[in-house]
């Protein structure tokens, strides 16, 4: 199982819900809209409850099998 994280950068607000629920997966840039860092990630968990919090929707969490 591979996990995808897509931002939606049109809608994202810099609302900073995604930094508070998954501090190691999420940052801002410089026009504060959140970005997904490389690395090691928060908890599956942690990143669901993210992308679920964002006021705006701006997040999407992509499950991908992996065959």
């Amino acid at each position: 199982m591979s996990l995808r994280i897509d931002v939606d950068r049109e809608s994202c607000i810099g609302s900073g819900v995604c930094l508070v629920y998954a501090p190691n997966t999420f940052v801002h840039d410089d026009d504060a809209k959140a970005v997904v860092v490389d690395g090691a990630p928060d908890d599956l968990e942690s990143i669901q409850n993210a992308v679920q919090g964002c006021p705006t929707r701006a997040l999407r969490l992509i499950v991908e099998d992996e065959f």
